[in-house]
């Protein structure tokens, strides 16, 4: 047939390609084998909340009626793959500087001794986190439902675990976990964020949460929220400064509110209304919302004007 392609041609084509390999471009990368998986990475976080939650997520493969057999079990094999992942991460990303195989294996192993210590402490977090929903969500019917149903929560525990991480300087993986999140969710919190306890994404879909924001206690966001940076020109200038909004405790911020900037603060106990944009602090105890548009009916052949009155404590549109 005319369109099959030729042998040669094929030949021709695959030479041309891998020639280009070696161009010295950043996105050259031959060995497949020295860089983290993204699918272990997805498969410890499966793993991790197994952990995290006991009883909630089972694993199918095998079947261990003894529960601290089965924790056992679980444990020992994700520290197997974690310590895999992050040997990995410390050779392939090179911002430890230079190590030995038997450097990254010690330090490998003493990431992961370590991360296992702050599991208790990564469990009482998301309690609180799952507190908050419950408390703040007059849907939820349960406690149950916000563990099995609920995406904010997922995207937190998953942050909290990358959190862990991120704070014992481990390359790429906190990330790697967080996008994961992000893909299942619609959640986008940097790892390196500082999120206090009793925390509650509402709906979620759409909220970034940018690397250096830091959010106090019991605070409450919804949908389409951004604590993000004020600008991003000065590229990799501006890594380590403090570029994302601080949150005070009490806060809670509505869909689709952008608070922006490294020295913006919203004080503690303030309500941010829906789609504002905020750049400059707000003091404590204060409520931020948008004026309401003034509406209008169109029908056929005229415009119609909305205006609201009060009356007996109840809003009423005249028309």
């Amino acid at each position: 047939m005319e369109n099959i392609i030729k042998e040669q041609e094929i030949d021709e084509i695959v030479k041309n390609v891998l020639s280009d390999y070696h161009g010295g471009k950043n996105i050259d990368e031959l060995n497949i084998f020295n860089k983290p998986d993204k699918a272990e990475v997805r498969e410890l976080i499966r793993n991790l909340f197994r952990i995290i939650f006991p009883g909630y997520f089972r694993e199918r493969t095998f079947k261990i009626y003894n529960l601290k057999n089965s924790i056992a079990v679980t444990i020992e094999d994700i520290f197997y793959h974690l310590n895999k992942q992050v040997m990995l991460a410390l050779d392939f990303c090179k911002l430890r500087g230079t190590m030995t195989e038997e450097e990254r294996e010690a330090e490998s192993y003493r990431i992961c001794r370590v991360f296992f210590d702050k599991i208790p402490v990564i469990r009482e977090y998301v309690e609180t986190d799952l507190l908050a929903a419950y408390d703040g969500d007059p849907a939820a019917g349960c406690l149950e439902e916000i563990i099995l149903a609920y995406p904010g929560l997922v995207a937190i525990t998953v942050y909290r675990i990358a959190h862990e991480l991120y704070l014992l300087r481990v390359p790429v993986l906190p990330r790697l976990m967080t996008e994961y999140a992000h893909s299942e969710t619609g959640i986008d919190i940097h790892p390196g964020a500082t999120i206090d306890k009793y925390f509650f994404i509402d709906h979620g879909t759409g909220i970034v949460i940018g690397e250096t924001a830091v959010i106090g206690k019991n605070v409450k966001i919804y949908q389409g929220v951004t604590l993000g940076a004020l600008s991003t020109r000065g590229g990799q200038k501006l890594s380590g400064k403090k570029r994302h909004p601080t949150i005070g405790d009490n806060v809670t911020i509505y869909a689709e509110a952008s608070i922006l900037g490294g020295d913006t603060v919203i004080g503690e106990n303030s309500v941010i209304g829906g789609n504002t944009f905020i750049t400059s602090s707000v003091p404590a105890n204060t409520r931020v919302s948008m004026k309401n548009p003034e509406m209008e009916y169109r029908t056929n052949d005229n415009k119609v004007k909305v205006e609201e009155i009060k009356q007996s404590n109840e809003w009423y549109y005249v028309i």
